[in-house]
């Protein structure tokens, strides 16, 4: 007697079976838009020597931050190059701005529209409760199902990871505006676009920031899952060495890893201070 978990196994497999025959081509044209956008994002990265990059990350570190984390950032990123793994961190952050980019597109409009209409914002919430819940590699599989392996498939499940951070701060930063300034405008004669552009907007940008940050992040943490998928990057190179149980590669792979993820997190920390001292 066939179970309820097989009928619903049965049912995925259907649908994903639908989709391949009936979306075929626009799953086609979606691949090579994402892997169009990384491609080109790849390549202004690895096109410049190192040095170029590290100086550059470190004069973003020294803006954002201040003087000491830019000169440790173009450090942190040339000692990358020297252990060997100069293209794989680039390939990475690629992965990272690509799949942010395009989670950002989707979540700040959704989230500034939810921030306007509470029962969106509702009806949202157990949607993105469940998107962070479920261990991240399993939109690996469906990934595969529809867009085969490579880059299209890590940047298709590092977006729906990332998406629900930047949803969420995006609509609580709109809510957050006071009612007095709100009060204000209305009395002011303002309409409705001068309110969200020069009023809403502001106030909402530091939280929209902080969305941006966990957006990135999230990215991140998934991208170095997907290397099982064929991506590329420091995950591919961690997965290869788990499979010849290379264990000095891994540990430099873990230490680009993290050099990667402290610049990105202070940087954006940090422009998400400048943001809310300009605010206030």
């Amino acid at each position: 007697m066939e179970s309820l978990t097989d009928r619903i196994d049965e049912t995925i497999s259907d649908g994903l079976d639908w989709l391949n025959d009936n979306w075929s081509g626009f799953f086609d044209a979606l691949r090579l838009v994402m892997e169009g956008l990384y491609n080109g994002i790849e390549a202004g990265l690895t096109f410049p020597p190192f040095f170029v990059i590290a100086i550059a990350a470190g004069l973003l570190g020294w803006w954002a931050v201040r003087l000491r984390f830019g000169i440790l950032s173009a450090l942190g990123l040339a000692f990358c190059a020297l252990m060997g793994l100069w293209p794989e961190t680039m390939q990475t952050l690629a992965l990272v701005f690509t799949a942010t980019t395009i989670a950002l597109l989707i979540a700040v409009p959704l989230g500034i529209i939810a921030g306007f209409r509470p029962r969106l914002h509702a009806a949202l919430l157990p949607v993105l409760d469940m998107v962070q819940t479920l261990p991240p590699y399993i939109y690996l599989l469906p990934a595969i199902a529809l867009l085969g392996f490579g880059p299209a498939t890590a940047l298709a499940a590092t977006v729906v990871v990332a998406i629900p951070p930047a949803l969420r701060l995006t609509a609580h930063g709109i809510r957050l505006t006071p009612v007095n300034f709100l009060e204000l405008g209305q009395a002011t004669g303002s309409s409705g676009m001068q309110m969200f552009l020069k009023i809403r907007l502001p106030f909402a940008v530091p939280s929209i920031m902080a969305g941006v940050n966990q957006c990135l992040m999230m990215a991140l943490g998934m991208v170095v899952i997907a290397g099982i998928v064929g991506s590329g990057g420091l995950g591919a190179t961690i997965y290869d060495s788990v499979r010849t149980l290379s264990i000095g590669k891994s540990i430099d792979a873990g230490i680009a890893i993290v050099i990667l993820t402290m610049i990105l997190d202070r940087t954006t920390e940090g422009a998400i201070g400048r943001e809310r001292k300009a605010a206030a």
